[in-house]
């Protein structure tokens, strides 16, 4: 109750301090989270209202509450693109590192590499602090292909950092279940027989084609190529993220009038 009563009848110029003693002293009451705490819904209400505030953009505690709340996201990896494409917390090592380690965490090892490089390049401070934790990651990825290859002596030696994202193939094979090996017959036609096998030369037949009619390619998406890391251009926000630990939020009202 004091911390709402000083939220709402603030006069000061640093609304984030009151915001950031409210968190603290949630986490330090309600250790074990819950609905008891309600930590989410009171990081829900203090990144709307400091929401726009540019001169908290670079300041550590802004971003630590924008982390905090990522962490009670359903996806957080698209909170980090948000941050960027807002230009908050961009100058810290924080946001990086935090980044970088969600991606690790999913084993997308060449996307992490590649936050730490867009981090270093952009010289975030604590500079030490962003270097130190790009080495630890070095080494570990380091660790992982040497464990890999002697598991594998047979294996390809192209480091984690190298080997591409592992895709969904698009038009693959269907295989059966169980111990008999079962095919499913598939005709496949025009550019489809040219992407699973190039060097295959496909001949039309005649009688398979109807006089004037066009041809239509199969879209591949194995051949699309884009960016290792999607940008998110500036825009508005609507609405923020929609966190995980909501419980229970159903209206008041009479229970013993339903049957």
């Amino acid at each position: 109750r004091e911390f709402e009563a000083e939220i709402r009848f603030y006069s000061g110029d640093d609304p984030l301090d009151v915001w950031e003693r409210y968190i603290k002293w949630t986490e330090q009451a309600f250790p074990g989270g819950g609905k008891d705490g309600n930590l989410a819904a009171v990081l829900e209400r203090a990144v709307r209202a400091l929401h726009g505030q540019q001169r908290y953009y670079k300041d550590p505690r802004y971003l630590n509450l924008w982390l905090k709340f990522g962490d009670c996201c359903n996806e957080p990896l698209d909170l980090y693109s948000y941050l960027r494409s807002q230009e908050i917390g961009t100058t810290l090592a924080l946001l990086y590192i935090t980044w970088a380690e969600a991606l690790e965490a999913r084993g997308s090892f060449r996307k992490a590499d590649l936050i730490f490089q867009e981090g270093l390049q952009c010289k975030a401070e604590p500079l030490d602090k962003l270097q130190a934790h790009h080495k630890q990651f070095q080494a570990r990825v380091s660790r992982q292909t040497l464990l890999a290859l002697e598991e594998n002596p047979d294996g390809d030696s192209t480091g984690l950092l190298e080997i591409a994202e592992p895709q969904r193939s698009s038009l693959a094979d269907l295989k059966g279940r169980g111990k008999k090996k079962v095919r499913a017959p598939i005709s496949r036609v025009g550019d489809a027989v040219k992407a699973m096998n190039p060097n295959r030369i496909c001949q039309p037949q005649a009688s398979q084609q109807l006089p004037n009619t066009p041809c239509f390619a199969v879209f591949d998406e194995n051949s699309v190529s884009g960016p290792e890391i999607p940008t998110l251009t500036a825009q508005s926000w609507p609405a923020p993220p929609v966190p995980r630990a909501k419980e229970n939020e159903l209206s008041a009202g009479p229970w013993n009038s339903g049957r």
